[in-house]
C-alpha cells in the first residue's frame, strides 16, 4: 500500500563544537550565563499594542465577541480546545488557563481600539535550560494581518531574551501551513518535524520545530527595529519592505 503521508526532508543544522581530551567533538562550554528568571506579572508594553496578562473579567467579553466575528471559526482547528458557543464557556476556560503560570497567558490589547483583540502565551518554560516556547497564538480577525500582530510577536520574543533565555521555540502541527508560513516570516528557523508526536481532538499531530537562539537575536532584533520604523510605512500604513525579505536576507547572511 502506498504511503499516505508526505515528509519534508530536512538538512541538519551546523552545531557549534570543541574537541575534548578524547579527540571527541563536544558541546562548547557555556560560560558567563546565569538562569533567567520565569516571565512575570507586569504588562509588555510597545507602540502599536500592549500585552497584559489575560484576565477573563477584564478581556474575556472583548476576545469572546472578536472571535466570532471568524464565522467559521477557523482559528481554532488547530488549537487543542475550541470553538466556544457561548460566552460563559469561554470565560470558563480563560478562568481555568488564567490561574497557571505554565502556560502563561497574555492579552493581545490593540491600541486603536483600546481592546483585547488576540492571545498568546509563553509555555514549557524551562529556566534551567534556558528555553522557552511561544505558543497557544489565536488571533482574531481585527487582529490578524495587522502591524500590532507582528509586534505582539516581537514584544515576547524580545522580552523572552532580555529575560536570559537562550532558546526561544514554536511549534506547530505539521499540516498548519499558516502557522509554518508565520513562523518563517518572523525570523524562526525550521529544525524538523516529531512524528506522531501528540493527540489532540482526537487526531495525530505531526509538531513542526522552529526556534531562534540567542545569537541570532542581536540581528532579528535589528530586522524589528527596521520593519517597524515609521519609515518602513507609507501614509495608508503599508510595508515598504516586508518582514518576509529581511528575516530571509539575516538567514542567509547568518547561514553563509
Amino acid at each position: 500500500m502506498d504511503n499516505q503521508y508526505t515528509f519534508t526532508k530536512h538538512v541538519p543544522m551546523s552545531s557549534r563544537s570543541i574537541v575534548n581530551g578524547l579527540g571527541l567533538p563536544v558541546g562548547i562550554p557555556i560560560k558567563d550565563w546565569c538562569r533567567p528568571e520565569k516571565p512575570d506579572d507586569h504588562s509588555l508594553d510597545g507602540t502599536f499594542c500592549r500585552l497584559e496578562p489575560l484576565d477573563s473579567a477584564k478581556h474575556g467579553e472583548h476576545l469572546f465577541k472578536a472571535n466570532k466575528l471568524d464565522q467559521q471559526d477557523r482559528i481554532w482547528v488547530y488549537l487543542p480546545y475550541g470553538p466556544f458557543a457561548k460566552l460563559d464557556q469561554y470565560l470558563s476556560w480563560v478562568d481555568t488557563v488564567c490561574s497557571k503560570d505554565d502556560p502563561k497567558f497574555y492579552a493581545i490589547v490593540d491600541y486603536k481600539r483600546q481592546q483585547a483583540v488576540g492571545v498568546a502565551s509563553y509555555l514549557r518554560i524551562d529556566p534551567p535550560n534556558g528555553s522557552i516556547e511561544v505558543g497557544h497564538i489565536n488571533f482574531s480577525p481585527l487582529l490578524q494581518n495587522s502591524i500590532a500582530a507582528t509586534e505582539a510577536m516581537f514584544i515576547m520574543m524580545q522580552n523572552a531574551f532580555n529575560l536570559g533565555y537562550r532558546r526561544y521555540e514554536w511549534k506547530c502541527d505539521a499540516l498548519n501551513q499558516r502557522s509554518r508560513n508565520a513562523a518563517a516570516r518572523l525570523g524562526f528557523q525550521f529544525e524538523g518535524i516529531f512524528r506522531q508526536a501528540t493527540i489532540y481532538k482526537g487526531r495525530n499531530r505531526d509538531t513542526a520545530w522552529f526556534s531562534i537562539i540567542d545569537r541570532d537575536w542581536p540581528q532579528l532584533q535589528l530586522v524589528y527595529n527596521t520593519w517597524l520604523s515609521p519609515q518602513n510605512f507609507n501614509a495608508k500604513g503599508q510595508q515598504k519592505k516586508s518582514l518576509s525579505k529581511l528575516t530571509k536576507e539575516m538567514l542567509i547572511d547568518s547561514n553563509e
